[in-house]
């Protein structure tokens, strides 16, 4: 349990400087000392900072698939698009470092990483692309659930950074409305 908990500190702190400062500008160091862990922690539970890093991306996206596939059981059509586009955001706006590091680093190429990037759009679009291909079979159904999925993304961090007045009703239609 105690290694466990660890394990979530570092996660939770590597988060927050990535997602603040970028992978490059935030070291082994201050990833240990905002956990409050040794320097060596990190390397025992991840291996290095890119392995650190590839499970953050592997746990958050694991955990978005799994909330936007539960939320569209037993949905379908434009109903099944409105929980999808309604639970990102609320993923959002309760991960909202998961939700910057994916907007900075998915198209960043070279990365070590790069298999586990691939996950948000194989997984977490994925969703985003099963509606699509039900509710309009006549659109290429990859490409409208990247424009879904990045209207969403972009839309729920303009809300949670610059319109933090705003409900999540209101950001969910201005999304809704660009796909009548």
């Amino acid at each position: 349990m105690r290694a466990t908990a660890t394990r979530d500190h570092i996660v939770e702190a590597a988060l927050s400087l990535v997602a603040d400062r970028g992978f490059t500008a935030t070291s082994v160091d201050d990833i240990a000392s905002a956990a409050g862990v040794a320097k060596g922690s990190v390397f025992y539970n991840f291996g290095s900072k890119s392995g650190l890093f590839e499970a953050i991306i592997t746990e958050g996206v694991a955990r978005l698939t799994a909330a936007l596939r539960t939320a569209t059981d037993g949905l379908s059509g434009r109903d099944a698009l409105e929980a999808l586009v309604t639970e990102l955001l609320t993923q959002i706006r309760a991960h909202p470092d998961f939700a910057k590091l994916m907007v900075a680093e998915t198209f960043r190429t070279g990365r070590s990483w790069q298999d586990s990037i691939r996950l948000v759009r194989d997984e977490s679009m994925g969703a985003f692309a099963s509606v699509v291909a039900e509710t309009w079979p006549d659109r290429d159904p990859s490409l409208t659930a990247a424009a879904l999925f990045g209207a969403t993304l972009l839309a729920g961090l303009e809300w949670l950074v610059f319109q933090p007045e705003r409900t999540l009703d209101d950001v969910r239609a201005a999304v809704l409305a660009t796909v009548h």
